[in-house]
């Protein structure tokens, strides 16, 4: 593997990173909140740093296949590492540890916070942090694809070693064209909620910020409170947006362009759908038994929390640490589960759920006719031996790494429920857990080195852990 080419591309990435500093900076010069001068030294810095790198480096010819799982893990890396400058200069968050924690939360989009007064904070850091999960969710290195033509060059090793899913769908031609398609399409539908948000009542900044935490599936809010802190309506609009964010994005290109009808046809929005029916049935029986006498109240927060966690969104509305025993199992299931293939949602995916799923009922069938070849379909295609292996490996090195963390959370000096929760709610870039991570605690108390390790967790989720996880095999390293 060749260093100049790691430095060129991650060079590029961090300075395009930089720039969108620029955003938060006019927030800042808006709000005179004594963050502006931290903000513009983080976005010379972050710039410098990265243009040097990139222009002092000779650009590649191509990128090889394994050059492209560096490129994009070292790419987020050096997101995560000069992304924390903003609250490290401005004093919001003086721990390094935290605000490296608080970034990688950001761009993963899991929106796990260490922060306990969201609130105290200065507008444009908190713009920042919302930023960061808008520009993570669709994927920082797609958005550079759109955009850099620098990133050309190998770019559908580097597309496929980012975007969310066991397939890594084209829509043109050329993967710049792919990368343009996808990212238009998020940023219309986040233009639509904004101006949804602010005709129920958002300002445009938390409007914005929200829009930034919905589309990404990741959950950080101005408030508190989180979602909880608005009125219904609110929680209504970003329902409806979080089922669209966890929808796979192909579904929403063909529908702008009149093929309504993909939706239905896909048996994974199918089956996505049915999930948080399933959720939201139980979970509002189990309410309006123990703790919502309003309907209309109970089922809003049942659905609400369905999709949310469904998506690994990870907006509040209730505390459901004091729903019962069963409820709150039925949400950590729902961690293990996330969004659809192609959207901005983490964790295992509804896709391999669904082949896996079907993949057990074949197997049964099989032992009741030993000779019958029983295919796995997926939309009328057959799935190949190959990708089901890549489903299978996946889940199962999904399992292990869970297993793993948790232990380690456990060794920590973690309870047993919050080791299990902080390591399901992190790998599955949900944010919000169980026990004393949950949706009204944050990850504060968590000891730095099991902040670093939840760190490393968000990145493997986000990058569906091959692509990080390679980088430590022998062979990777091997001329």
């Amino acid at each position: 593997m060749r260093i100049s080419t790691l430095l060129h591309t991650t060079g590029a990435i961090v300075t395009f990173v930089g720039l969108f500093m620029v955003f938060p900076l006019v927030w800042a010069l808006v709000y005179r909140e004594g963050d502006a001068l931290p903000l513009l030294w983080s976005l010379l810095i972050t710039t410098g740093s990265g243009a040097l790198a990139w222009r002092l480096t000779p650009r590649p010819s191509e990128i090889t296949v394994r050059e492209s799982f560096a490129v994009v893990t070292f790419g987020w890396l050096g997101a995560a590492l000069f992304g924390a400058l903003p609250f490290v200069l401005s004093g919001s968050i003086p721990s390094f540890t935290d605000a490296f924690f608080e970034t990688m939360s950001g761009f993963t989009t899991t929106g796990a916070s260490i922060l306990t007064d969201i609130e105290s904070l200065p507008h444009g850091v908190l713009f920042w942090r919302s930023l960061t999960h808008w520009l993570g969710g669709m994927g920082i290195i797609v958005l550079s694809l759109a955009i850099l033509p620098v990133l050309g060059i190998g770019g559908m090793q580097l597309y496929k070693a980012e975007i969310p899913g066991p397939v890594a769908e084209k829509l043109a031609p050329r993967i710049g064209q792919t990368a343009k398609i996808l990212w238009t399409v998020y940023a219309l539908i986040s233009a639509v909620e904004t101006a949804a948000l602010m005709l129920a009542g958002m300002n445009l900044f938390d409007a914005l910020c929200h829009t930034f935490g919905t589309m990404a599936t990741g959950g950080f809010s101005t408030r508190n409170a989180s979602i909880a802190h608005y009125g219904g309506l609110v929680q209504w609009i970003i329902i409806v947006f979080m089922l669209v964010a966890g929808a796979n994005f192909s579904l929403h290109y063909y529908a702008l362009r009149g093929r309504f009808r993909n939706y239905w046809r896909s048996e994974e929005f199918r089956f996505y759908l049915l999930i948080i029916l399933f959720g939201t049935l139980v979970l509002a029986a189990d309410n309006l038994a123990t703790i919502h006498p309003n309907l209309l109240v109970g089922v809003r927060a049942s659905i609400f929390q369905a999709v949310s966690i469904t998506t690994t969104t990870g907006f509040v509305t209730a505390d459901y640490e004091k729903w019962s025993a069963s409820a709150q199992f039925i949400l950590l299931m729902f961690m293990f589960i996330g969004g659809c293939a192609g959207s901005t949602g983490g964790s295992v995916k509804v896709l391999r759920v669904m082949v896996l799923f079907k993949q057990g009922l074949a197997e049964l069938k099989k032992l009741l006719h030993p000779r019958a070849v029983v295919p796995v379909r997926v939309d009328g295609h057959v799935v190949s031996p190959e990708l089901a292996l890549n489903i299978l490996g996946f889940t199962f090195l999904y399992l292990f790494l869970f297993s793993l963390a948790s232990i380690v959370m456990a060794l920590l000096g973690m309870d047993l429920v919050s080791a299990i929760a902080s390591v399901a709610a992190t790998l599955g870039n949900v944010g919000p857990g169980l026990g004393s991570v949950g949706p009204t605690d944050n990850y504060a108390h968590v000891v730095p080195v099991g902040k670093w390790l939840l760190s490393l967790l968000m990145l493997l989720g986000r990058l569906e852990i091959y692509t990080v996880l390679v980088l430590f095999s022998r062979d990777f390293w091997r001329k």
